[in-house]
Order: C-alpha cells, then sequence, then structure tokens
C-alpha cells in the first residue's frame, strides 16, 4: 500500500530568490493561466476565442506536465490536486457556447484523454476543488443552479480524463457551506449526474459545519477530513482512534481516503513561537489572535508535533498538504518524515536545472 502526501494545483520552482519574472518564465509550463469575462467582452469575437483556443491548448499541455513532474517523483509523492481554471469562463452565460463547439469538444475529449493516460500510466492520484461560491447547500435555489453547473464543469473535465466511472476513482472536493447544511447537499445530489456522484467529496469547514454534520452524508458520499478546519472550530486534535474518523474511513467504502492537511501562519501565532509544542486555538483566541488569520495557511509545516500528529493518519489515509508553497512544502514534509521511503532528492529537478521543461532526470 502506498502512502501518500500531494500539493494542491501550483508548481513552483525551489529557487524562490530569483526575480519574479523569471519564476514566472521557469514556473509557466506547469501552470494554467486564465483570463476574464471583463477582456474577453472587450475584444472581438474572433480576438476572445482565440485567446480561449490558447489558453485551453496552453493548459491541457500544463495538466499534462504537471502531472509528468509528479510522476517523476518518489511514490510516496504521486498526489496532485489539478486547477479549476483549465477551461475559463466554461459556464459564464455570455461565453459558455464556446466550448460546445465541435472542434472545442474534438481537442479537449483527445488532449485530455491524453492526460488521464498519463496520470494512470505514472500512478498519479488527482483530485480537483471548486472554489468557494460553489455552494450546494445555498438556501437560494439561483446559487444551487449555478453552482450544479460549475461542479458539473469540473465532472466535465473529470471525464474527459476517464475518470468518472467508479465510486471515487477521482476526488472532486466541495465545503457544505450554504445555510440548508447537509439536507441541501442531499437535495443537490439528486440532481448531479452520475459521473459528479461517483467523484463528489465533502469536508468539514471550520465555521458552522463541522465534522458532526459532515458525517450526516455519510451514507451518501465519500467525506474529507480536514484536521486545520476542526482545530479551528473545535479547538481539538481529533485523533486516528475517533469513532468519527472511524466513519469518515468507511465513507469511502474501501477507497484509500484523503485528508487535508494545514498550520497556521507564522504572522497569526504568538510573537517568538518556537514550533516545539502543540498550539491550542481557545488559549489563542483568550490572548488576543484573530480566528480569521489563524485559518490562514502557513508556507511550510515547521511544528514537528504538529506534523508527527498529522501525519499519524497516513496509515488510513493520503494527505493534501495545503500549504502556500505547494510542492516545496508537500516534498520537505516527505523527506523529513517518511523514513524508510526512497528520498525526493532536489525536489525532483535535474541537478542545478532551472528549466521547468527538463524537470524529469
Amino acid at each position: 500500500m502506498i502512502k501518500r502526501i500531494g500539493f494542491a494545483c501550483k508548481f513552483m520552482h525551489p529557487d524562490q530568490t530569483q526575480k519574479k519574472k523569471v519564476l514566472e518564465e521557469i514556473q509557466r509550463p506547469l501552470n494554467t493561466r486564465s483570463t476574464t469575462v471583463q477582456w474577453l467582452n472587450r475584444q472581438t469575437v474572433d480576438v476572445a476565442e482565440q485567446r480561449l483556443w490558447d489558453i485551453m491548448v496552453h493548459n491541457i499541455a500544463a495538466y499534462k506536465r504537471l502531472i509528468e513532474y509528479v510522476g517523476s517523483l518518489p511514490p510516496g509523492l504521486r498526489m496532485v490536486r489539478l486547477g479549476s481554471d483549465v477551461l475559463p469562463v466554461y459556464t459564464q452565460r455570455d461565453w459558455s457556447y464556446y466550448w460546445q463547439l465541435p472542434d472545442v469538444i474534438a481537442y479537449a475529449e483527445r488532449e485530455f484523454a491524453k492526460v488521464g493516460d498519463t496520470a494512470r500510466a505514472l500512478d498519479v492520484r488527482l483530485s480537483m476543488h471548486p472554489g468557494q461560491f460553489t455552494v450546494l447547500a445555498s438556501d437560494n435555489a439561483d446559487i444551487v443552479d449555478r453552482s450544479i453547473e460549475e461542479f458539473e464543469y469540473h465532472t466535465d473535465v473529470i471525464r474527459y480524463m476517464g475518470y468518472g466511472k467508479s465510486f471515487q476513482d477521482f476526488k472532486c472536493n466541495v465545503h457544505i457551506s450554504g445555510r440548508n447544511g447537509p439536507a441541501g447537499i442531499k437535495a443537490s445530489l439528486k440532481r448531479l449526474s452520475p459521473e459528479a456522484r461517483n467523484v463528489i467529496t465533502i469536508e468539514n469547514d471550520e465555521n458552522k459545519w463541522g465534522i458532526e454534520h459532515s458525517l450526516e452524508l455519510a451514507d451518501d458520499l465519500a467525506l474529507v477530513l480536514d484536521v486545520h478546519h476542526h482545530w479551528c472550530r473545535e479547538g481539538e486534535y481529533i485523533q486516528p482512534s475517533d469513532d468519527r474518523y472511524k466513519r469518515i474511513v468507511d465513507s469511502w467504502r474501501g477507497v484509500r481516503p484523503a485528508m487535508h492537511y494545514s498550520y497556521s501562519r507564522d504572522t497569526a501565532l504568538p510573537e517568538g513561537f518556537a514550533h516545539d509544542s502543540m498550539l491550542h486555538f481557545p488559549d489563542l483566541l483568550e490572548a488576543g489572535h484573530k480566528k480569521g488569520k489563524l485559518r490562514a495557511h502557513s508556507d511550510y509545516y515547521p511544528n514537528h508535533l504538529v506534523n508527527e500528529w498529522a501525519l499519524s493518519f497516513l496509515e488510513h489515509t493520503d494527505i493534501m498538504c495545503e500549504s502556500k508553497c505547494k510542492n516545496l512544502a508537500s516534498i520537505e514534509l516527505y523527506n523529513k518524515y517518511m523514513t524508510g521511503e526512497e528520498k525526493c532528492l532536489n525536489y525532483g529537478l535535474k541537478k542545478d536545472s532551472t528549466n521547468a521543461l527538463q524537470l524529469m532526470a
């Protein structure tokens, strides 16, 4: 059984001291681009459609290169979340027609299939995470309609890559959000395509909807434990032996689960904090630290005790690192704690490489 640690959406070169333009040039081949409705609306139709075509071509190729990079890492690091903006303005009323043009669909089907084939050949575990405006449990019917459209957009991309055929062959995660809570999620599930129902997961959040609410959906879909959200909401370091966690694992129906791990930013913590003890959320609030700032994700994972606690979940679940330094943070965590595993040297780059197109040795 492979125990995996992954990162989200964006490749970062290990030498972040280089000038911004240099870094952008190095990192661009592996990272997606986007555009806005405002920009497109200012152009002629021909110019706008050409921009969408160019972005699609670049982004699908970037997906493939990112997966090839992840696939070159040791098996325990072959896990990545793909960015949501691969096909921009897909659900926007004025521009959604573009993604239904026959030549666009033909290209997307052909090239995304190569992306999926690459991931399967390299045994890279993939996921996506629609943004905060995907609120399937909203009490506003229009918002629910738009959220379902947005989730089905992600499902189209997943379907193009050859996933969504069986329960949790791909993870597409959202928060409960919305005033209607678990009941709202159950109502929206009935409106999703079979492929969307196969890939959807729900995570607990740090505000209204915690683990106890997620568990109301355990018979309907797979649940994702976000340990940082739970710590922010309950002030608790939940343990792998906790019955609630066992029920989360069971919701995956035999598929290896995935969980989310993040840590508070240094700027939100007490001045001079040495990262040599377990933080206690209620104590931090009482000392005047702001809850909103404590929620924000750190660049890396500097706390040894918290890391050991979080990584104890690897026995049962893969871990998606939600840190600002992306692959740099996940690889550092892996190299430090995954004893007995193959180490990831030079962050998976050729020695002294500054070219993202020459990542794999």
